[in-house]
């Protein structure tokens, strides 16, 4: 009997594309999309109705998941809350952990499928034989590291890993949009979407404004000697590194380089002050074995932050990171996660800057 597979249909180009390649496969496939109802009221769900289209035209089910109350409850609230606290979280993070890859895995499998593809850039393989466990899974960066999402999954279990496919590990994307439209899929020259799904758009201030009135609370924006400067608009509404914005005037460029939410207060300096070498992080999760001595990987703090060389200490349910050359904008609320070579090896949120 053929593996069945449920094929992760976000309407564009690349999960049509992975739909069809395991098509071609001779795998029994079915496609399902998540609803999380933020489409406006007035209009339908243009990549729900994209994503029907590619499964009619392939002549496979469709199924259509409801997880309004689950994005809201698992990582909206999060990421309120982060925001908060003068954090800056990445609700991928969390999305693919609980919901992408838990609430949607669980749905799928109960509609009869064994595993879910999906038409994200990461690649999953078996540890070498030669290294213990033959039948433990490693995550590994894709073929196209232009396009490489391996950051968004290091909170992943083995689990977790055994019931997942990224079909488009080993293409690279001008390859995907090639096969799309050699497949003469309508999807092909649609553009990548390049936003958080429920901002829809808007600008995070926007939706934190609409759905949490209190973040606009004033406070003081002071400098690294705790003069008076100006007045901000919500600690909400900033981030680590920020320049634009800040509303104060300056000889030189300033950039906040603190957010102190207990005192409702943002600290701000020249852009030197903004780099930083050690930070400590929490909620560390490891693919395979947790890291337990002092160890050299190359760390990335953010999505878009090319990776840097760093010592990581164990400290009992922390661990502090030290890079051997100082980094721009460590920002808390973000995932640091650890890789060796092209392998992910985990990662955490981070929680503090330290000395």
């Amino acid at each position: 009997m053929a593996l069945c597979v449920a094929v992760a249909m976000s309407g564009g180009v690349d999960s049509s594309v992975a739909a069809c390649l395991l098509k071609e496969q001779g795998l029994d496939i079915f496609g399902v999309t998540m609803d999380f109802g933020i489409n406006k009221k007035s209009a339908p769900n243009k990549n729900i109705i994209d994503a029907k289209k590619i499964c009619k035209q392939l002549g496979i089910k469709h199924y259509v998941i409801n997880l309004k109350s689950a994005l809201k409850d698992v990582v909206i609230k999060d990421f309120l809350n982060n925001y908060l606290s003068g954090r800056t979280p990445n609700p991928c993070v969390k999305c693919n952990q609980y919901i992408k890859f838990g609430i949607l895995i669980n749905s799928a499998r109960a509609l009869g499928a064994d595993s879910i593809a999906t038409g994200h850039y990461a690649k999953i393989a078996e540890l070498s034989k030669s290294k213990k466990k033959s039948h433990e899974l490693i995550l590994k960066k894709a073929k196209d590291l232009t396009k490489d999402q391996s950051y968004f999954f290091y909170r992943l279990s083995q689990a977790q890993l055994k019931h997942i496919i990224f079909p488009l590990a080993d293409l690279e994307k001008h390859q995907v949009r090639a096969l799309a439209s050699k497949l003469k899929l309508p999807v092909a020259q649609k553009s990548d979407s390049q936003e958080i799904c429920f901002l829809a758009n808007s600008d995070y201030r926007d939706f934190i404004k609409e759905r949490i009135p209190k973040a606009l609370r004033n406070g003081q924006i002071m400098d690294e000697e705790a003069k008076v400067l100006g007045q901000h608009r919500g600690i909400a509404f900033y981030t680590i590194g920020q320049r634009q914005g800040l509303g104060v005037s300056s000889a030189h460029p300033l950039y906040v380089t603190k957010i102190d939410a207990k005192n409702n207060q943002l600290v701000v300096g020249r852009r030197e002050v903004v780099y930083k070498k050690a930070f400590l992080i929490n909620k560390a999760h490891f693919i395979q074995k947790p890291i337990k001595k002092k160890v050299a990987l190359r760390v990335r703090i953010r999505y878009n932050h090319k990776e840097a060389l760093a010592d990581i200490f164990p400290l009992g349910a922390k661990y502090k990171v030290v890079f051997r050359k100082a980094q721009f904008a460590i920002t808390p609320g973000q995932s640091a996660v650890f890789y060796d070579k092209d392998i992910v090896v985990g990662g955490g949120f981070i929680d503090s800057v330290v000395n």
